[in-house]
């Protein structure tokens, strides 16, 4: 691996030097927007130290995503916590020659540009291993280095429709739907994070093996969700659908009103908590009727079932149904918005939102890292850089001196 994070460069507070899982690996983030930078962001709160380069006119459009308040882009500084900010335009000859210094010392690279774009630029995977045989490159785009597509840009609800995942949203008959959040792209980050991780755990295992190249596509990423479709649509000729809040592959599995208007949430999928759910219900002979005593059957009788349930959730208060469903161990819960998260005792009994240190605002609240390691608690990360905030710490590190970095500076290179 990269020389440690907290020697040569630098890693100061909030960067990547916690001790965590993944303390050590050295990761140049270079990408745009959310999916691939939301990927790194996930290895920096384990540990590593992520640099974030942009180009050094802060164009990347996260800066402008909201929530924007008074200037102060809140949405690039969460996502981007836990990492140091350089700019540098590696378009420019100055800006490519930097880039081939910097990651002499780095362990992964990630990028979302096109296919071919990084090539255009004389940054070919061959340049690149010329200087730094152990790299890994992550390549995120919409649909992979390959294919008719390649060349096709996307956003998140792109990849949500293509994938198939926004066919799963929606009512019955009517329009699919995409959720007010680009989960196509946080699901694609996911991914490169797991990619990162199990690249460091093979390249720290074969200390002599030589870099590789990562192609995720965005797209398949959400489609490797959806297990269950392509099996289900060949042998059974299935096309699964919207459905509303119904699940159709099991049941009683829906969203509920209770009569003071609270929106539930309820699953009671097995046969054994379908038991305790009638007990619930005040109706313990359904999990004995025909109609309902198995999945099969409760599948076969959704709509009656679901009549039946609507039923008593309307007829009730909230507080009468979580005391009865509670009191059956019958899964459940109450649709929360984030005003209600940050009032709900068991975020607040696991500290599930932390303060982000923040040179503007002091700190930002931001969900935890997650998962947590029993026994060892990582650092809070500070918020994400300004640009090129860590200019002077990261090209220092590499031995240019002040007079070099003004010229940089005063020709646009960083």
């Amino acid at each position: 691996m990269a020389s440690d994070a907290s020697s040569g460069t630098g890693a100061g507070e909030g960067a990547g030097s916690s001790g965590g899982p993944l303390a050590g690996v050295r990761i140049l983030d270079m990408a745009t927007v959310l999916a691939a930078p939301f990927g790194a962001t996930l290895c920096a709160d384990w540990g590593a130290d992520v640099i974030k380069l942009e180009l050094p006119d802060g164009s990347d459009p996260l800066r402008g995503l909201l929530p924007v308040h008074e200037g102060v882009p809140l949405y690039w500084k969460v996502v981007n916590r836990g990492k140091r900010g350089i700019s540098l335009d590696v378009r420019k000859p100055a800006g490519r020659e930097l880039l081939l210094k910097l990651i002499t010392d780095i362990d992964v690279l990630v990028e979302n540009f096109r296919p071919g774009t990084m090539d255009r630029w004389g940054l070919d995977i061959g340049t690149l291993h010329a200087v730094n045989p152990r790299l890994v490159v992550l390549r995120l785009t919409g649909f992979g280095q390959s294919g008719p597509l390649r060349d096709k840009p996307g956003f998140a609800r792109v990849f949500e429709a293509m994938s198939g995942f926004a066919n799963l949203s929606g009512e019955a008959g009517g329009s699919p739907l995409h959720m007010n959040y680009p989960a196509g792209d946080v699901i694609a980050g996911a991914f490169a994070a797991f990619a990162i991780a199990s690249a460091m755990v093979k390249m720290r295992g074969s200390p002599h093996a030589p870099g590789f190249e990562i192609d995720l596509s965005a797209t398949e990423a959400l489609f490797r969700m959806l297990d269950p479709l392509p099996v289900e649509y060949e042998v059974q000729g299935v096309v699964r659908g919207p459905a509303g809040n119904r699940a159709t592959y099991t049941s009683p599995s829906n969203m509920y009103r209770t009569r003071d208007g609270a929106w539930v949430s309820l699953v009671a999928s097995s046969n054994p908590v379908f038991v305790r759910l009638a007990q619930a219900l005040g109706r313990p002979a359904l999990a004995r009727d025909p109609l309902y005593s198995t999945m099969a059957a409760r599948i076969a009788n959704m709509e009656p079932l679901d009549r039946l349930i609507h039923d008593w959730f309307a007829s009730h208060e909230f507080a009468e149904v979580a005391q009865a469903l509670d009191g059956c161990a019958v899964p459940f819960a109450r649709v929360q918005s984030i005003a209600d998260i940050v009032h709900d005792p068991q975020f607040a009994a696991r500290a599930a939102i932390v303060r982000l240190p923040d040179p503007d605002a002091g700190s930002l609240p931001a969900p935890c890292i997650v998962p947590r390691i029993i026994g060892q608690s990582l650092p809070v990360p500070r918020t994400g850089p300004a640009v090129g905030e860590h200019n002077d710490e990261v090209y220092r590190a590499l031995g240019i001196d002040e007079a070099t970095l003004a010229a940089l500076r005063r020709d646009g290179v960083i």
